[in-house]
């Protein structure tokens, strides 16, 4: 009877092979031989590395954690932008876990929080928690990427430079690890200098700007002096740089006197009377 017609089982077939041993020396018998005892390391070392079919269905596999992880992400994410008003695309990527972990098989759905930080957003830790007859917890960490467009230099700019439209350019990159100084309208920055000196390509944040001076020492303004029915203007000289909303030293140049007084914009300031 042909062997191909009736499987023979593992350890039968491995009988079988050796039976033939003792009766047949021909190289088309030792090429039978080598197929019958192929299988066999690989049989040997599945009970000593631990796997089977019944420790396989006793213990939580890593692809659950992993599942039950971004699944939970991406709802809390999605959540966190609609309620922040947020415009963006986000991505989630689950770090790899340890394939040696050995959990047993949740009798209940996984339960998945987020511990860390309090914003799903960036580098997270989330606990993944068993509340079945057998109750365990593991912490599995991901990040959370969002992307926005955000405003960057299109060229290298020194310290105390004043920003230009044709500086800044919106581009798509991961806020994630940006804080809340970014920018992501180019009107935020023109007009305003360096406090630092940036290359080309480089993220542009609040925290890198201040606002230009308008008016220079020595600079001839108008004072604007305005009461609840009057109004009065009249020359000075600007003893200081200003910025609009800075207070600054102002000549009157009618009086000789030395006022203080708000810059408004270029060329103006006014005073309380």
């Amino acid at each position: 009877m042909s062997s191909n017609a009736y499987p023979i089982e593992p350890s039968r077939r491995h009988g079988a092979c050796f039976a033939l041993l003792m009766k047949q020396r021909t190289s088309s018998f030792r090429q039978l031989l080598a197929k019958c005892l192929a299988p066999l390391p690989v049989l040997l070392a599945l009970p000593t590395l631990g796997y089977s079919a019944t420790a396989a269905a006793t213990f939580t596999s890593t692809e659950q954690l992993i599942g039950a992880t971004e699944a939970f992400l991406e709802q809390a994410a999605t959540e966190y932008l609609q309620r922040s008003e947020i415009q963006g695309r986000h991505e989630i990527r689950v770090n790899r876990l340890d394939p040696r972990l050995r959990l047993p098989l949740c009798d209940q759905q996984l339960t998945t929080t987020l511990e860390s930080p309090a914003q799903p957003l960036g580098r997270v830790t989330t606990r993944v928690r068993c509340d079945g007859s057998a109750p365990w917890t593991v912490f599995v960490p991901a990040e959370v990427r969002l992307y926005r467009p955000v405003v960057v230099l299109t060229r290298p700019l020194k310290r105390m430079s004043v920003v230009k439209a044709a500086d800044l350019s919106l581009v798509e990159r991961d806020i994630g690890q940006l804080g809340q100084n970014f920018l992501t309208d180019p009107t935020q920055a023109i007009g305003k200098k360096l406090t630092r000196q940036l290359g080309s390509d480089q993220i542009l944040l609040s925290t890198h700007l201040q606002v230009a001076e308008v008016i220079r020492r020595g600079d001839q303004v108008v004072i604007s002096a305005r009461g609840a029915s009057v109004s009065v203007r009249m020359p000075g000289e600007a003893l200081t740089d200003g910025a609009p909303g800075e207070q600054i030293n102002v000549r009157n140049l009618r009086s000789q006197r030395v006022v203080r007084a708000r810059v408004v914009g270029p060329g103006q300031v006014e005073v309380a009377m």
